[in-house]
């Protein structure tokens, strides 16, 4: 027994003498574009239903917004969808580095669109752009894999979160606090006609400016890490003919060349998937349901909030979650509890208001799931040669569930209110039984990383 703690701790105490140190500056880039992504998604949140409103497209008919709200956030997930297994697999040939770039460069344009837009189809179409471009999220999560070793990929995944965190923080604060500035600053941003003439013009351009400034360092100091290219560069003695840096020539290295996508489909990658993609759809069908829930009048089931008091709750929740590493209670169980409160009392009141607190209480937990996920798929790759597809995969999987949610759910919303179904509740039941579907997905996951085979 004695010899065994003895080897164990000399075995630990090798583990730590080669513990390679984080490669900062890169993980900070990678970071910083991973920051980009959620802020330009969720600025959107506080005023996106109002922005459907203004559009026309509903006719007046309260009910119709949810709709047409959700149908912006499907858009979004199924263009990401169509966009980022083929990303991921460019990547494989191609490199990182070009792939990466394509993204925040494509979100700040589209947000600029998005925001001077004034019809309905208009956002539609900087949505779907906006998508197109979070195509490759899956490429920066391979990137981090191969700058890391097992020594330290744990604390730079543990730091992903955090990023989110603080993203859903300032993403619903921009958009809560910065829309309609002309009229909320009349003496100073109201003299401008092209804010008065587009009230959400500004969040949507402070948020594409961030994705600017990720596009910007991330050209100027990001470093190629596809093994294959990294291994030629290396040999390469003299100075490449300068070529343009986002196109680099596709290696031609047959034994580094991704394998077929069949070599993919196998057990521990579809249960690594489907874990990913429920969660998902059990996220984005309540992300969907917030603002909505939030916008929606009294009499219809929901709390009649003005987008700059759905910022504010949104950032403060985001406060919460980069703080709290708890899971207090389920999403879909309270909402019908909260519509009975408020209705009750016929405003949000201080009961209504803790109740609030407690079921957004429980999305904390969400970014570490997203982590756990990412790390069992990573796992599940037949090799490293096939990261970049295999990440592509989970992440398609993920936005085409995304991009049902949101439709799904906040149609089953309408539908639920204008029917009465269930009492109005029909939405939450459905999404709270699609939530034990994806706990009993979970335990089909192996107890530990590496410890399920490949076949």
């Amino acid at each position: 027994m004695a010899d065994s703690e003895v080897e164990t701790s000399e075995n630990n105490a090798e583990a730590v003498k080669k513990r390679v140190p984080i490669p900062k500056f890169q993980v900070a880039i990678i970071l910083l574009i991973q920051f980009a992504e959620p802020i330009t998604a969720l600025v959107i949140y506080p005023f996106v239903v109002q922005f459907v409103r203004d559009t026309g497209v509903t006719g007046g008919e309260e009910t119709k917004t949810g709709f047409y709200a959700g149908l912006l956030e499907s858009a979004f997930f199924l263009t990401e969808s169509l966009t980022v297994f083929q990303f991921g697999r460019w990547s494989d040939i191609y490199g990182r580095r070009p792939i990466i770039l394509l993204g925040p460069l494509g979100l700040a344009i589209s947000m600029l669109g998005f925001g001077l837009s004034k019809t309905f189809w208009s956002l539609f179409f900087f949505r779907c752009i906006q998508g197109a471009c979070n195509g490759n999220l899956g490429v920066a999560k391979t990137v981090i894999n191969e700058i890391s070793d097992p020594s330290n990929i744990a604390d730079i995944f543990s730091i992903m979160p955090l990023v989110w965190s603080i993203a859903t923080i300032m993403a619903p604060l921009i958009g809560g606090v910065l829309s309609n500035p002309a009229t909320k600053w009349p003496s100073t941003l109201g003299k401008f006609e092209i804010l008065r003439e587009h009230p959400y013009l500004l969040p949507c351009v402070v948020s594409g400016s961030i994705a600017l400034l990720a596009f910007g360092i991330a050209f100027a100091g990001l470093k190629e890490s596809l093994p294959s290219i990294v291994a030629r560069q290396r040999k390469n003695t003299a100075p490449a003919a300068e070529t343009d840096p986002l196109l680099p020539t596709a290696p031609h290295d047959s034994q580094n060349a991704p394998p077929p996508i069949r070599d993919l489909l196998i057990r521990p990658v579809f249960i690594a998937l489907a874990n990913h993609g429920l969660l998902c759809f059990c996220h984005m069908g309540n992300d969907a349901l917030v603002p909505l829930f939030f916008a929606t009048p009294i009499s219809l089931g929901g709390l009649g909030l003005r987008p700059q008091d759905i910022g504010l709750i949104l950032s403060i929740c985001g406060i919460c979650n980069a703080l709290v590493q708890a899971f207090f209670g389920g999403w879909f169980a309270m909402y019908p509890l909260i519509g009975f409160l408020v209705r009750r009392a016929g405003r949000v009141d201080a009961v209504a208001g803790i109740a609030l607190a407690f079921q957004l209480s429980g999305t904390f937990v969400l970014y570490f799931s997203y982590a756990a996920t990412l790390l069992f798929t990573m796992d599940a790759a037949p090799s490293r040669a096939s990261l970049g597809s295999v990440n592509g995969l989970a992440q398609m999987v993920g936005t085409v569930f995304r991009s049902l949610a949101p439709s799904f759910s906040s149609s089953l919303f309408a539908l639920s209110a204008e029917h009465h179904l269930a009492s109005g509740n029909l939405v939450y039941i459905v999404l709270g039984v699609a939530t034990l579907g994806a706990v009993r997905c979970s335990l089909l996951l192996p107890r530990k990383l590496g410890s399920d085979s490949k076949k």
